[in-house]
């Protein structure tokens, strides 16, 4: 049987939206009919008048398709955990405040900023204090947002996007549990990271360097800071796309970031800084037969890993989000 044939003819038989992450696997990302960045597919979902949506990615841009689009039927291949997003919940968020609270700095004096890396039960603990979503993208724009408020920002759960950013806009950070005077920095961030942004190393830059004198180092900022301190460039993974697409077919590039996007990104020229596989596990999980799977189970009136919300949860998670697009628009 011819398998993708198969689910072609199933998603246009059952009117599907099929949608993939950069970060899939080729015969996953091949088939799709809507590919992207998180936020960026969930708002193309939106646009979408098909009724049910079937996400290949990680449960928590599941959920943000469902937070925009509470109307539509949204399933998963395979509900696969975010790592990063698996590091705080809302337990973990009080947790952070009550730090910064026992650090001298009032709990009406704290600006929460959650990545969109994040469940929507701590979007909505964001949103209950006042606070706003951001992407890799607009962290800086919602960082300068929050300053204006004069309250200290509380940045999860990335602590290498919070950091970064903070050092490209001039702010001082620190990272909880870290030792540092809390009420002497801006950007206070939760201790979180990603588990495939944390693989690449100064050391890899240096290999790089040496071995091609120009060669030119992308990476994203979900890496450490001293990996974005010694690169040429530094964005989301679309601005890496834009980025490396735009480069003379000869220049050499090396990027730091999932294994899978990089592979797509050029012929020759391009190099994946690692010395190991950059391969998200998590996001290699959906096959083919998951996507087919689901389809037939659909089909049949069996379908399974529909994502649902609490509807008062929703609405707080939305005006995070919603507050971050209004900022940035």
């Amino acid at each position: 049987m011819d398998k993708k044939a198969e689910i072609l003819k199933l998603k246009n038989e059952l009117g599907v939206l099929l949608v993939a992450h950069y970060y899939q696997r080729d015969e996953v990302f091949d088939i799709a009919d809507v590919t992207g960045d998180s936020l960026e597919l969930a708002r193309k979902c939106k646009e979408s008048d098909k009724e049910i949506v079937i996400f290949c990615g990680v449960g928590f841009m599941g959920q943000s398709v469902k937070i925009l689009s509470p109307e539509k039927k949204v399933y998963m291949p395979r509900i696969a955990c975010c790592s990063m997003a698996k590091m705080i919940d809302s337990v973990y968020f009080d947790e952070a405040v009550a730090k910064m609270e026992a650090a001298g700095i009032a709990k009406e004096n704290i600006f929460p900023l959650t990545y969109i890396n994040s469940n929507a039960d701590v979007k909505a603990k964001v949103a209950e204090m006042g606070g706003v979503v951001c992407t890799s993208s607009s962290a800086d724009t919602i960082i300068k947002y929050a300053m204006k408020s004069g309250k200290k920002i509380l940045f999860v759960p990335d602590r290498c996007l919070g950091v970064n950013t903070a050092n490209k806009m001039g702010l001082k950070s620190c990272v909880i549990g870290d030792g540092q005077d809390m009420k002497g920095c801006d950007v206070i961030c939760f201790d979180g990271f990603c588990s495939i942004h944390q693989l690449f190393s100064v050391d890899d830059i240096e290999f790089y360097r040496a071995k091609y004198p120009d060669i030119l180092i992308a990476v994203h900022p979900e890496c450490d800071p001293s990996v974005v301190a010694k690169a040429d460039f530094v964005g989301s993974t679309s601005q890496i796309l834009k980025f490396v697409k735009e480069l003379d077919p000869e220049q050499k590039v090396a990027v730091g970031t999932e294994f899978n996007l990089v592979n797509r990104l050029r012929d020759k020229n391009t190099f994946v800084l690692s010395s190991t596989k950059p391969e998200c596990p998590t996001m290699n999980e959906t096959t083919l037969d998951d996507v087919y799977n689901l389809l037939l189970a659909i089909k049949e009136n069996a379908p399974y890993n529909e994502i649902t919300l609490d509807e008062e949860m929703r609405l707080k998670a939305k005006a995070s989000l919603d507050k971050m697009l209004e900022i940035t628009q």
